[in-house]
């Protein structure tokens, strides 16, 4: 299990650079040793962080593959839709183009795009479905009940196993429709890293590093098997932590 790197820095600035360096680094490794990197993407801040950032880093961009850690099922010109958000705000600050961005089809149901994203997995990362995608990097941020991606507290997709990608149609956070990855998939990657800044967030990530394990907010559940984990937060998420 990955030990955890914590990386607490003085604003939202600082956030946004240590984030973008460590991303350049992962890139540029998995581009070296394999022509592709392969980093799967949450919403919400990280992605504003991420706007800001990207376009700092050197790296060669037509290398990239983008994948969605959750994806909420709705049109891709819904607000909701974080596919919809980085296609409107990051297509317009780094060059890659919509085809690095591997989607849902919110056209079908959720059950059915849940299968059919797991299905573009096994495809674009050429393995059968009796193993785990091994992604390069994993880009996630918490709720304030401690969720990431759309695993929610004691929700029972936390004891899914089997599938890679699960479709919840019950989410306490709107819309209540979306697929998520699971933690197997999770556990499996190369590198997590967590992005969160913010006072609000503080009881929640002191939880999440600091608590007794009896009963483990979603966010603690991501223990890379092999690889990293890295945390990077601000002072003020950071204010309650020993």
């Amino acid at each position: 299990m990955a030990p955890v790197e914590v990386n607490v820095c003085a604003n939202e600035a600082e956030v946004i650079s240590s984030v973008s360096k460590l991303i350049e680094s992962k890139a540029l490794e998995a581009i070296s040793k394999n022509n592709c990197f392969r980093v799967g993407l949450s919403g919400g801040s990280l992605i504003k962080f991420l706007c800001k950032g990207l376009p700092t880093i050197n790296t060669t961009w037509q290398k990239w593959q983008f994948f969605f850690c959750d994806e909420r099922h709705v049109p891709f010109d819904h607000p909701e839709s974080t596919f919809g958000c980085y296609k409107r705000d990051l297509l317009k600050v780094v060059p890659v183009t919509e085809e690095q961005f591997v989607t849902m089809n919110p056209n079908i149901s959720v059950q059915e795009a849940a299968a059919d994203y797991a299905l573009k997995l096994e495809q674009e990362f050429r393995i059968s479905l009796s193993s785990i995608p091994k992604f390069d990097l994993l880009l996630l941020g918490i709720g304030p009940d401690g969720h990431t991606c759309s695993l929610f507290p004691n929700h029972p997709l936390l004891k899914e196993e089997r599938y890679w990608v699960a479709a919840i149609t019950d989410s306490p956070k709107p819309p209540p429709c979306r697929i998520t990855l699971t933690l197997p998939v999770l556990n499996n990657a190369k590198c997590v890293v967590f992005v969160t800044t913010g006072e609000s967030k503080a009881e929640t990530l002191k939880d999440i590093l600091e608590g007794n394990g009896l009963n483990p907010l979603p966010a603690a559940m991501v223990r890379p098997t092999q690889g990293e984990l890295h945390w990077i937060v601000d002072k003020e998420a950071a204010k309650l932590l020993i």
